[in-house]
């Protein structure tokens, strides 16, 4: 069955072309024009994949992406015509894997697709080892779930929406510190190492979580 790609975009014209050229890739192209409408579709019959524009009527695509991101960890590229580095980064920040700024290529916007589908893993083909439920604040790895506190939970869900980036102690301190209040920026490597320990456990010595000497850690799955 072809990954679902879910495209919402209020410019009819822009979002024909698009499903035409997510169509040809051989995936499935769902069109939607309104933020609110399009967030009880995703609510209801989660896609694999978002095209999410960031200007859409009734609830704009940056409160749209947050929303999603509290009940569900599905890839979302970022597409808008404001293109200043405030607008990337809290696009980012939000919970977009990936951004794009307009005019942009629909061939380039498809192999980015592609390449975010293989990175995250479409939740039908059944190869990702670890998913997250961000709904039940669970990390399962081979479908069990995996043991960890609300400390260890938060630092991996933080790293693993951004796969390959590396973040450096005081930003995962940021991270945790909102909430917690036993964590230290010491404290960070000590967390980080009991969540490589129980990853590693149930990935066969397999170690997502690289350590980045001298700069913090990233995500590579």
């Amino acid at each position: 069955m072809p990954a679902t790609i879910l495209i919402v975009e209020d410019q009819s014209d822009l979002s024909a072309i698009v499903a035409d050229y997510v169509a040809a890739a051989g995936y499935e192209a769902q069109v939607m024009a309104n933020g609110r409408e399009a967030l009880a579709r995703i609510r209801h019959a989660p896609p694999d994949l978002i095209v999410l524009d960031l200007m859409l009527p009734e609830l704009d695509g940056l409160t749209l992406c947050k929303a999603v991101r509290g009940f569900s960890d599905v890839p979302i590229i970022m597409t808008t015509a404001r293109v200043q580095e405030i607008d990337r980064l809290l696009g980012l920040e939000t919970g977009a894997d990936d951004y794009m700024c307009k005019p942009f290529s629909p061939r380039e916007l498809v192999a980015r697709i592609g390449a975010v589908l293989r990175r995250c893993g479409s939740p039908r083909d059944g190869k990702r080892p670890v998913a997250i439920d961000e709904a039940t604040r669970t990390v399962r790895v081979h479908a069990q779930p995996l043991e960890l506190t609300a400390t260890e939970y938060d630092l991996f869900v933080a790293m693993a929406r951004r796969p390959g980036v590396i973040f450096s102690r005081a930003q995962l301190l940021d991270v945790v510190a909102r909430d917690t209040l036993d964590v230290s920026d010491r404290s960070i490597d000590s967390h980080v190492k009991n969540l490589r320990r129980k990853l590693a456990a149930r990935l066969e010595g397999e170690d997502i979580i690289q350590s980045v000497y001298g700069v913090g850690y990233r995500v590579e799955f």
